[in-house]
């Protein structure tokens, strides 16, 4: 048996839609990639409140801040003042990551990456995290608010329909293909998104820092 590979924004949801929508997608763990796994205004959504609910429902909390967060602090990560995607999905950490998720899924279990952004185009858990689940093979789902899902090669489309519209148009002196565009694509959505540390996020101002908890183990 070989589970799947989901993400959701948890702000989408009140926790009972939240656990009921899981439930409808079988989903069995829930991957945090929440660097500060806290939010201000969704209390509910805090680490220990969140397992604990997860828990009475059967589903397996798992935090993985380390593997996947997107407050990463290393310097060699970072480019142009913020975090580059594409060198920390190179990292150890990150590929840590993604061999117990895949672990997971050959065990049967449903995955969801969770974080707090409704719109999956708009966060890391799909511009960092599935993208580079759907580039080794796995067939990501987005869950959005309402229950419908999009896929990440919908999340591909998006991109290049905002950051490319003319491209159909464009001379053959300017030709690139849509695989090198979209390539371009995810590096503009990483420069508008990633983490800068200089800049303090609104929701980070307001989140409490969490305790040392290490690395998820699966």
């Amino acid at each position: 048996m070989v589970g799947g590979i989901f993400s959701v924004g948890y702000t989408a949801f009140s926790v009972t839609e939240f656990t009921d929508v899981l439930k409808r997608f079988g989903i069995g763990l829930i991957a945090d990639v929440r660097s500060k796994p806290y939010s201000s205004r969704y209390k509910e959504y805090d680490r220990e409140n969140l397992s604990y609910v997860l828990a009475g429902h059967g589903i397996i909390y798992r935090h993985y801040a380390k593997e996947f967060g997107a407050q990463q602090t290393e310097r060699r990560f970072f480019s142009g003042g913020y975090l580059d995607f594409e060198k920390f999905a190179r990292s150890d950490s990150f590929r840590d990551g993604m061999a117990k998720i895949q672990e997971a899924v050959e065990r049967g279990y449903s995955i969801a990456f969770l974080c707090a952004e409704k719109n999956p185009a708009n966060c890391h858990r799909s511009i960092l995290v599935s993208r580079a689940f759907r580039d080794v093979g796995y067939d990501v789902k987005h869950i959005l608010q309402g229950g419908a899902t999009e896929s990440q090669e919908d999340i591909d489309a998006q991109l290049l329909d905002e950051y490319f519209p003319d491209r159909m148009q464009m001379s053959l002196f300017d030709m690139k293909t849509d695989a090198e565009l979209l390539v371009e694509a995810y590096r503009n959505r990483n420069a508008e998104i990633g983490y800068r540390p200089e800049e303090i996020n609104h929701d980070f101002a307001n989140d409490r820092l969490y305790e040392k908890i290490g690395p998820a183990v699966f």
